[in-house]
């Protein structure tokens, strides 16, 4: 038993600072445990599960992103004409930011397409193993962003923000609907290495701290201190006993203050995520079937592949929103040079999601979990010498596509012009693509709002159409 005179001595910040030093707190969690108060959430519980303000037809997210801008004339948006007209000029009106009078030459697609399932969903050879689930994906080919540089445009991707940090659409679900399971994170994050725009691809910015991302690096360990450092569970438990009685000395002269109780749940959280995290990164449960279905050998740690099944096990365990990041800010989908670089980068993730997909769907997971791929622009069917290898960054239009979670698979939506420089029908914003993902999510994107410097703030700001079109 612990003697009283030590405790005495010690603070309750002091305390707090020593724990978190050896803990696997969120980073969010930190900041609002040793945070001054008068920002944070007047909720007793700010990860309790809530309704949302429509039947949800999802009840979790994996939202899939391929940083660096994947061509969509090369992959989802088939352009016969673009074909038959490679080497011919256009005058475009601006040219990577720049406006003015500008002849570029047109460029052929690099791969062939066909259709593929009983839809008839024309997808190039690049991703011949998500071909063969086109059946179950809604492939909106009318996307349009703000912005043509990385950060900028990542950053909207994310946030609804191309200029300032705002809170992450996953802090934003976290945020409306709470967690399904306190063992572990509302929002979760698998990257290899840092994104363009950094951590405020996940960061919650003005909303509390516990909706922020929990970072996950593929790895021999994916999440930092998550082992315990006291030499004993028994020991560990003398610690947090000793925490929770002075936070509850604290507690009683504040009796109308709800953000201490919600600090307290966090050590919950965090003492929870020491018992089921490593679980769910021990795939020795898994079947031989399954990792082949992904493409995972045994026994590996890092890949696309193994982000993906590490995804499912933490949707099937509660976790809202689960955010793969392919590669990071180099070495990425940014083809300036060579267009060849899509084919090793598609061959890393074509197998795994796909196997995703059909994994959720044998599982009877699918059908309440939204599947989110996407990338922050395409690239131009155009450029400015007739022999480039390469192409550009393209912010007019480009593709992403949604499956399971009530959208209408086997659809395309939307429409690029003949040779896919802009959109043609059926435009696609970013805000409309947030506020649909909101939607079917039961989540209303006018009315899930936090109030901040006198004003009140939403991920998609003043904008935002909710597709009904492609949804079941």
């Amino acid at each position: 038993m612990l003697s009283q005179n030590p405790m005495q001595n010690l603070t309750r910040r002091g305390i707090v600072r020593s724990m978190v030093g050896g803990s696997i707190l969120l980073p969010g969690l930190v900041s609002e445990l040793l945070a001054n108060e008068s920002g944070a959430s007047g909720a007793a519980d700010p990860l309790a599960p809530r309704r949302g303000h429509l039947a949800a037809k999802a009840k979790r997210v994996i939202f899939l992103h391929m940083s660096g801008g994947v061509s969509h004339v090369d992959s989802w948006d088939p352009k016969p004409k673009l074909l038959s007209d490679a080497g011919k000029t256009i005058p475009v009106n601006e040219f990577q930011g720049r406006k003015g009078d500008f002849k570029m030459f047109l460029k052929r697609p690099e791969w062939d397409f066909g259709k593929h399932g009983q839809s008839g969903t024309e997808v190039s050879t690049l991703f011949p193993h998500m071909a063969q689930c086109v059946d179950e994906l809604c492939v909106i080919r009318s996307m349009k962003s703000d912005h043509t540089n990385h950060y900028e445009a990542t950053l909207g991707m994310h946030t609804g923000s191309f200029t300032f940090a705002r809170p992450s659409i996953g802090s934003w679900i976290s945020y409306g609907l709470g967690t399904l399971n306190r063992n572990l994170p509302s929002f979760v994050v698998i990257a290899p290495h840092s994104p363009y725009a950094g951590g405020q691809v996940w960061g919650s910015d003005f909303l509390p701290g516990s909706h922020q991302g929990t970072l996950v690096s593929p790895g021999a360990e994916p999440v930092a201190n998550i082992r315990r450092r006291a030499p004993t569970q028994k020991m560990q438990e003398l610690e947090l006993a000793m925490m929770t009685k002075l936070n509850q000395r604290h507690l009683q002269s504040r009796i109308t203050d709800p953000v201490l109780s919600a600090r307290m749940k966090s050590f919950e959280t965090a003492f929870g995520m020491q018992a089921e995290m490593p679980e769910v990164f021990d795939l020795s449960g898994e079947s031989r079937a399954t990792l082949k279905l992904y493409g995972l050998e045994p026994g590996s740690t890092s890949g696309f592949a193994w982000q993906c099944l590490v995804a499912r096990r933490l949707a099937e365990r509660g976790v809202r929103f689960v955010e793969l990041i392919d590669v990071g800010s180099s070495n990425n989908w940014d083809a300036h040079g060579d267009m060849q670089t899509h084919a090793p980068l598609a061959k890393n993730v074509d197998q795994p999601i796909a196997g995703l997909i059909k994994d959720l769907r044998q599982r009877g997971m699918l059908d309440e979990t939204l599947v989110v791929w996407t990338t922050e622009f395409g690239r131009t069917p155009f450029n400015a010498a007739s022999g480039a290898r390469g192409r550009e960054h393209h912010h007019w239009v480009f593709s992403s596509w949604l499956a399971g979670g009530g959208v209408k698979p086997g659809i395309t939506y939307g429409e690029s012009d003949e040779y896919g420089i802009n959109v043609g029908n059926s435009p696609v914003h970013v805000h409309d693509f947030h506020a649909t993902i909101l939607h079917l999510m039961g989540l209303d994107h006018e009315r899930l709002t936090y109030r901040h410097t006198g004003r009140d703030y939403r991920l998609t700001d003043v904008h935002g159409r909710v597709v009904k079109e492609v949804m079941a």
